[in-house]
């Protein structure tokens, strides 16, 4: 239902600070954090003269891992701000700050409260983003009717439809049937636009010199936002990630004016660009939008719609309306159906039995290796760093050195301001750390500093050598590359994709799988002994 008719003669209601302890029957709809959407499923149709929205800021949600102090900002800002939209609307709401002194520090436990100060007959919600959110509140017991989120343009029923009796899913066969469903980028005849479902191979550029990417879109904090800072900095002082950038959109018109900036100067750059990597440059030609997107403040299908538009205008090429595309129908939706399918088992998967725990320098930056510093220290100024930093770097190194998976996703739940837990599981469990035994992706996204040399400039600044693979200045990403295919090859080599890796690595000199072991195995012991590479 379109926002006008939702609010349709609301406009005469006002409940701004109406008693909580009413005595009619009452319905309350939770609204979560990542949920700040007037089109959510479970707000339609709401009667403003019998209903409450409840919003609430709890600790165990803001802790249950570190979260970056900016993420916690941005969504009790934008928490806030919703709570007086909603206001404006003629909606009555009951809004929960982490201070409050009858705050209980749960969802669940705020459910509970509410419902008797309300004497509320039934709670309304849409789906959780996080599996162990959800059965948390479905163990209280509530009354509660559920609604599927239909942000999304696949639901979980349908996902499950489709990957049934399938052994291994893969997302370009998911994504096909996205656009089929959106019609997007589609022909009269229900062919692709260009020939081709994806143009993945024409977004893999890196930056050459001279070219410049569009100055990142900023936003000033207005006293709601400074008002949450405080609080953050006061409550979180402990986490990880500095506040001091914080410069992000917190309601849906600055998160449109947001997404309007990267349309005009940011998309057609993207086609090209989407994997490069360059020093100090933490945005590139990306949109930034993955968190308003997350949390509700954009629209997914707009947003494609958008792209699509931009395409057919001859504004964009097809390889950066396809590739954006791409990222939100296919990878988005495809990791999310995966972890409603598999949860909770999933996210204990650990196909190579690894047990070294997070490096200590994840949490700081402090690092020689000077790509690891970059993707890092960005992450923590910004709480931010684009997929191929997250894929190919700080990824690729925990899966070379056999990172305990739980501890390297739990690194990127925290650490991302767009992190959370239906995205982050799957996209860190299956395709950074392959833990899952090849369910999501087919083979692990593993490389050696070549690919980082290739797609970046980061080598240029290093006090590592990425021409050496043995020698105490080597790249450790080189030896450690080798050391993971050798120590994993009764896994690895029945894999058809890994079939040329294991070629090269055959032809290879015995005399120098030696010494890349070797070195492999330094490497570890130094992280074993708690050493920063």
């Amino acid at each position: 239902m379109a926002r006008k008719n939702l609010y349709k003669n609301l406009h005469w209601y006002n409940f701004i600070g109406a008693d909580a302890t009413m005595t009619q029957s009452h319905q309350l709809h939770l609204v979560l954090g990542d949920q700040l959407s007037f089109e959510l499923a479970s707000l339609q149709n709401l009667n403003p003269e019998h209903a409450t929205v409840l919003l609430v800021e709890v600790m165990e949600e803001a802790s249950h891992v570190p979260h970056h102090p900016q993420k916690i900002a941005l969504i009790f800002s934008a928490m806030r701000h919703f709570a007086e939209a909603l206001r404006e609307r003629g909606v009555r709401v009951q809004y929960v700050t982490l201070d409050d002194a009858q705050n209980t520090g749960s969802v669940p436990g705020e459910l509970r409260r509410w419902q008797a100060l309300l004497n509320a007959e039934q709670l309304h919600i849409t789906e959780c983003g996080d599996w162990r959110l959800e059965q948390s509140i479905k163990d209280g017991g509530l009354p509660i009717q559920w609604y599927a989120d239909t942000r999304f343009l696949c639901s979980r029923d349908e996902f499950a439809a489709w990957a049934h009796g399938k052994k291994q899913l893969r997302m370009e066969f998911f994504y096909r049937e996205m656009r089929r469903k959106s019609r997007l980028l589609l022909n009269g005849d229900g062919t692709p636009v260009g020939g081709a479902w994806n143009f993945d191979a024409e977004n893999r550029k890196a930056l050459p010199k001279g070219v410049a990417a569009p100055y990142p879109m900023r936003f000033s904090a207005d006293a709601i936002t400074r008002d949450v800072l405080t609080l953050v900095a006061e409550r979180f002082a402990s986490h990880y990630g500095s506040l001091d950038t914080f410069d992000y959109p917190v309601t849906q018109a600055d998160a449109q004016a947001l997404w309007e900036y990267f349309l005009d100067f940011g998309l057609a750059g993207f086609g090209d660009y989407q994997d490069a990597m360059a020093t100090d440059e933490p945005f590139l030609f990306h949109a930034r939008i993955s968190a308003a997107l997350n949390i509700g403040l954009l629209d997914l299908r707009q947003i494609c719609s958008d792209v699509e538009s931009a395409y057919w205008s001859g504004r964009v090429a097809l390889n950066a309306a396809e590739g954006f595309i791409r990222q939100l129908i296919g990878w988005r939706e495809y990791v999310r159906g995966v972890y409603w399918l598999k949860m909770p088992d999933y996210a204990s998967g650990n196909l190579f039995g690894n047990s070294r725990p997070l490096p200590e320098f994840y949490w700081t930056g402090e690092t020689k290796m000077n790509c690891m510093s970059q993707a890092i220290g960005q992450s923590l100024k910004h709480a931010y760093a684009h997929h191929i930093q997250r894929l190919m770097v700080t990824g690729n190194f925990a899966l070379l050195a056999g990172i305990v998976p739980e501890q390297i996703c739990e690194w990127y739940l925290a650490i991302y301001m767009d992190a959370f837990d239906w995205v982050e599981l799957p996209n860190t469990l299956g395709m950074v750390m392959h833990a899952d035994g090849g369910y999501l992706g087919s083979k692990p996204y593993c490389a050696s500093g070549q690919y980082i040399k290739r797609m970046s400039d980061y080598c240029r600044g290093c006090a590592y050598k990425v021409t050496e693979s043995t020698t105490d200045d080597a790249c450790p990403f080189n030896a450690l590359y080798w050391h993971f295919l050798m120590r994993h090859s009764d896994q690895l080599r029945r894999n058809q994709r890994m079939g040329m890796i294991y070629k090269n690595l055959d032809r290879m000199a015995e005399a120098k799988q030696q010494a890349l072991w070797e070195r492999g195995e330094h490497l570890l012991a130094r992280l074993d002994a708690g050493e920063a590479l």
